[in-house]
């Protein structure tokens, strides 16, 4: 391997003129997709995909996402308490994208766009009817990080397709056929998968 090969380039995100936003997305690839189904104060629906999105506490469960900038979904979120995160699957990618338009604040994207949506289990805010899994939340809290505000959510129930289930009566990759997010207008389709075993230290 060659020298030019190996050399790295330093981007110092103190410089005005690098583009850290462009450049993280780029980089932490991929990045599963959120698409968050909220209600205003005033009864008015808002989806929206958001690709900050992950688990972030394991007992009790806790989902995040990170609204960058002050969207509908963040002020919807404040006003009812309560969200519902849908697994964005890749027959739904068309969709799922065009809810990422700057929609006024009083459309329901779902109407709009025609995405199905049915009542949840737990939560008055609907569902995606056509999501594989479904997770419930009700606000745990937000955190304001410059730009952006990270929103934490207590899971209160999980719905899962009864389809999207595998035998051990978890969901299945096969099944859900996750989108994720890359950089740029890329998106990434459902992953290769293989298996690997914890590994554990010899006795």
């Amino acid at each position: 391997m060659t020298s030019s090969e190996t050399e790295r380039i330093v981007f110092d995100t103190a410089n005005p003129d690098v583009q850290a936003y462009r450049l993280l997305t780029a980089s932490v690839v991929p990045r599963p997709i959120a698409w968050v189904t909220s209600r205003s104060a005033d009864g008015v629906g808002n989806l929206a995909p958001h690709s900050f999105y992950t688990v972030a506490c394991a007992n009790p469960p806790i989902v995040q996402f990170t609204s960058v900038g002050a969207k509908d979904t963040l002020r919807n979120v404040r006003e009812s308490g309560e969200f519902v995160i849908n697994l964005a699957g890749e027959a739904m990618a068309e969709a799922i994208n065009a809810s990422s338009a700057r929609f006024p604040a009083d459309v329901d994207e779902a109407a709009a766009l025609g995405v199905r949506l049915e009542p949840s289990a737990l939560v008055a805010v609907p569902r995606v009817a056509d999501a594989p899994v479904s997770i419930e939340c009700r606000l745990h809290s937000t955190l304001e990080l410059g730009d952006s505000t990270l929103v934490l959510g207590d899971v209160v129930a999980v719905t899962v397709r009864r389809d999207a289930l595998a035998e051990d009566g978890l969901p299945d990759i096969a099944a859900l056929r996750p989108l994720s997010r890359l950089g740029r207008n890329q998106w990434g389709g459902p992953p290769p998968v293989f298996a690997l075993d914890r590994p554990h230290l010899p006795s």
